[in-house]
């Protein structure tokens, strides 16, 4: 019997990770009562441990589905696989789960699942190799990163936006969506509190039909609006390509596509200026670069969708940090007990900025005692994160 090679995944753990929202953090779909992530660690024979994150934020009950999805679904496919065969393995659980998720009716659960899992792979990765993620796909060709502060308003825009500017951003994004007087209040309030110099970036979160978005137009003319994330209900791509030759409005999207092979027609379209992968949502590090790799291509640039917790943020760093095509990263400034609380001095915006740390694969560490109080009882989750 032969002996288990140090890289072999021997073990497959998850957490759920929950904490409720502190100020009203609200979309045009729904508000977002609490902050949740499903963490995944994955521990090889040699006791090395990398850690994954699947966005888990809708519905409320996200983390109960993505728990059976992960133990049930993908781990089987996992433990017993050398971590080192990251792209292939990767390549295996989007073969074998998709048309599961097709049939089901829910391929983005099933690829947020795969996401957690090629994300610790990577982490797994840089670690035994004692290198940044970064450092080893292309190596690093940018040290920091612009970030653009998101999640402005519905409620709050003036003292939001103000902070922004103190805090040196010279872009913002505010959230649209309830209607359109509440709309313009929002346009109205954010260029007062940030003047004509700061770019302002809005998002619909797919709350209107063609002809609502081409009213929209004019109003997000007039405020100055550079470009409008997610405008369109169902996010269908005829509908975004009529709505920019109706309006000509600059059209960001991405955060619920999944996979390579689902954006490659929106980076392909004249309509979509802006792609928005979300590494935490559409199949992982290793997706997440074949985007970016195919937006270059394109000559689209990237901002990364980023909404989630701890691991999602220092992932998104390490793709910022070797994939020319990203240009910004989305820094949410609401409320997030999930994200910069869980790292070990973990990287924090300044003037508009953020360094892209270079530590061994995700470059930071998980303060393990700071998740511990967000764990969730049991039975969806481990009891106890492993040191």
């Amino acid at each position: 019997m032969s002996a288990t090679a140090p890289s072999t995944i021997i073990e497959a753990r998850l957490h759920v990770l929950r904490a409720a929202t502190r100020d009203g953090v609200a979309m045009s779909f729904a508000p977002l009562t609490h902050r949740s992530m499903v963490l995944v660690e994955l521990e090889t024979a040699d006791g090395r441990i990398g850690y994954g994150e699947s966005w888990t934020n809708y519905p409320s009950w996200a983390t109960v589905e993505r728990v059976a999805t992960l133990r049930e679904g993908v781990f089987p496919l996992v433990i017993g696989q050398d971590s080192r065969r990251i792209t292939e393995l990767q390549r295996r659980l989007v073969v074998e789960l998709t048309p599961i998720g097709r049939q089901w009716g829910a391929p983005g659960p099933i690829m947020q699942a795969i996401s957690a899992v090629d994300i610790a792979l990577w982490d797994l990765h840089g670690r035994a190799c004692e290198r940044s993620i970064g450092s080893l796909v292309g190596g690093r060709i940018r040290e920091s990163s612009p970030l653009y502060a998101s999640s402005l308003g519905p409620e709050g825009v003036v003292r939001q936006g103000r902070h922004c500017l103190a805090e040196g951003y010279t872009a913002v994004k505010v959230k649209l969506g309830f209607g359109r007087e509440h709309d313009e209040r929002i346009l109205v309030e954010a260029r007062e509190a940030l003047g004509a110099d700061v770019a302002l970036y809005a998002d619909a979160n797919q709350a209107w039909g063609v002809d609502e978005a081409v009213a929209m137009a004019p109003l997000l003319a007039e405020y100055d609006v550079a470009w409008l994330e997610e405008p369109l209900r169902g996010n269908r791509l005829d509908e975004l390509e009529e709505l920019h030759r109706r309006t000509g409005l600059v059209i960001a999207t991405g955060e619920n596509l999944y996979g390579r092979e689902e954006f490659r027609r929106f980076a392909a379209s004249p309509a979509v200026a802006i792609l928005q992968p979300d590494i935490a949502k559409t199949g992982g590090f290793t997706e997440a670069l074949a985007i970016c790799q195919l937006a270059e291509a394109h000559r689209k640039p990237v901002m990364p969708h980023l909404y989630g917790g701890a691991i999602a943020f220092a992932a998104t760093l390490q793709l910022a940090a070797c994939a020319p095509a990203v240009h910004a990263i989305e820094y949410d400034i609401r409320d997030n007990p999930l994200r910069d609380p869980l790292l070990i001095d973990g990287p924090r915006p300044h003037l508009g900025r953020i360094i892209l740390p270079d530590g061994p694969g995700l470059g930071v560490d998980l303060d393990l005692h700071a998740a511990q109080r967000h764990l969730e009882p049991a039975p969806h989750s481990e009891e106890e994160l492993t040191a």
